[in-house]
């Protein structure tokens, strides 16, 4: 059984903060593999900073290249939208459960907001979460201190955002070192976020 987690968002780019985290989930805990799990613009908010979901998905699959536990997936892509979080644990197990075990990673911030997902209680019901520290602000859930199916991985604090990449990048910063270089290269090349 392959253990699997699953690390969601729009990575819009994809940073070294997000490999970082990945990378040390594969190496310092029980996981085999990380997914990035791509998540499609919504047909209902379109937000101009958003690249289609084809070249997220491209930027992905090139700064994961070197990493064979790493792996980009567009499984979202096919769902119907708005998609939530549930829905597609519930696809990949019917797709691949057979000899895959999904397990959610997230940062201590969303961890925080959890209680607000839908089916929140069933996911914890059927899948461990692995939570990484985040610097943030407000109160943590009391049900979700000492769960038994949330582990805290100790993995580096990363205060990369996308966001200050795209704003930098668009006031012709130089923000190559935050970017893998397949990564920089795609988007240089496609004159992305300019």
């Amino acid at each position: 059984m392959k253990k699997v987690g699953l690390f969601f968002g729009t990575f819009n780019p994809i940073h070294i903060g997000h490999l970082v985290i990945a990378n040390h989930l594969v190496e310092f805990s029980d996981l085999d593999e990380v997914w990035f799990v791509i998540t499609p613009q919504s047909p209902f908010k379109t937000k101009q900073s958003l690249l289609d979901d084809h070249h997220r998905y491209q930027m992905v699959y090139e700064a994961v290249q070197e990493y064979p536990k790493l792996k980009p997936s567009k499984i979202e892509f096919d769902l119907p939208q708005p998609n939530y979080t549930i829905n597609t644990l519930v696809h990949l197990d019917e797709s691949y459960g057979k000899d895959h075990q999904f397990s959610l990673i997230m940062g201590e911030d969303n961890l925080k907001s959890f209680h607000k997902w839908k089916n929140y209680e069933t996911i914890l019901e059927h899948y461990s979460l692995y939570v990484y520290p985040r610097i943030s602000e407000g109160k943590m859930d009391h049900q979700f201190k000492d769960h038994p199916k949330i582990t805290k991985v100790n993995a580096p604090i990363m205060e990369i955002s996308s966001t200050f990449i795209r704003r930098e990048h668009k006031k012709g910063k130089n923000i190559r070192p935050l970017l893998p270089y397949a990564v920089w290269k795609y988007m240089d090349e496609m004159n992305f976020y300019r």
